[in-house]
């Protein structure tokens, strides 16, 4: 049966899509990961609220991150299935350190030059040098601290310069590409806080779009966001790939993300 899983989406961003598809194909929906089974290519789902009933699934949709969802991703890979976003892009992506490293193999801006620490590791800040710690797999702005004193790592830690400037996020969705500038009262940035903007269409910075672009590709990744940092002199330096990025804090995103999926629900 042609049976469409939707995995991690909202309920409201679940009744706009099902009101965008023509054709009335069965859809199961589930905020959270789901139970699947993959038996000769086939890939099955338990249905909800019935416990060990596993139903066929033909096509994935799924938007969110959550604590161990690394099997899953991974599974849906080894399906190899029509999956939005690609699910071999999103296994790729979803640990930090490795998908930075995948990452800067392509960006023309990683000439940041990065550290690490192991568990128990401690790192000491030269005189007047200010760095940054990023631990675990959120990709969601958790997890960071600045330090300029001697830090031991509890836990295996990124360690970057602490640059400051402007910080921007390139977000693709297909063929098309916005640029938001991230705002926040202290050194973290974020799309959520009041004062981050979406650059009118066509102000996006045309290199960063293409270098964004080009690390997408190198995932196969339909849809994903890059976080840069614009020192003052222009300078620009590759933060991270987030393969899940939000797309309900602008309307315009929302929307634009609901009427990408309805087309590749359709075009299958």
């Amino acid at each position: 049966m042609n049976r469409l899983l939707l995995v991690g989406l909202d309920e409201p961003e679940v009744r706009d899509l099902r009101a965008r598809l023509s054709t009335q194909i069965p859809v199961l929906s589930c905020p959270v990961l789901p139970r699947i089974q993959l038996e000769a290519g086939e890939l099955y789902v338990e249905r909800p609220n019935a416990h060990e009933v596993y139903v066929p699934v033909s096509r994935v949709v799924f938007h969110g991150i959550f604590d161990d969802d690394l099997p899953f991703l991974t599974a849906l890979a080894l399906w190899g299935g029509p999956c939005l976003p690609l699910a071999r892009g999103m296994m790729d992506a979803r640990l930090r350190i490795p998908c930075l490293v995948r990452a800067l193999a392509v960006t023309r801006f990683g000439a940041m030059k990065r550290g690490f620490a192991d568990r128990g590791s401690p790192v000491s800040p030269r005189a007047g040098e200010t760095l940054v710690a990023k631990w675990g797999e959120w990709h969601c702005g958790e997890n960071k601290e600045l330090f300029s004193a001697t830090r031991r790592a509890e836990v295996p830690t990124l360690v970057e310069p602490f640059v400051r400037g402007e910080a921007t996020r390139i977000h693709v969705l297909g063929e098309r590409a916005w640029q938001i500038r991230m705002a926040g009262e202290t050194w973290l940035k974020s799309i959520h806080h009041a004062g981050s903007v979406v650059l009118p269409a066509g102000e996006a910075d045309p290199d960063l779009v293409e270098d964004a672009r080009r690390i997408g590709a190198a995932f196969g990744l339909e849809m994903f966001a890059i976080d840069y940092m614009i020192e003052p002199d222009g300078t620009k330096h590759l933060l991270e790939l987030n393969h899940i990025p939000n797309v309900t804090v602008f309307p315009e995103l929302r929307e634009a993300y609901l009427d990408f999926v309805a087309s590749w629900i359709g075009a299958g």
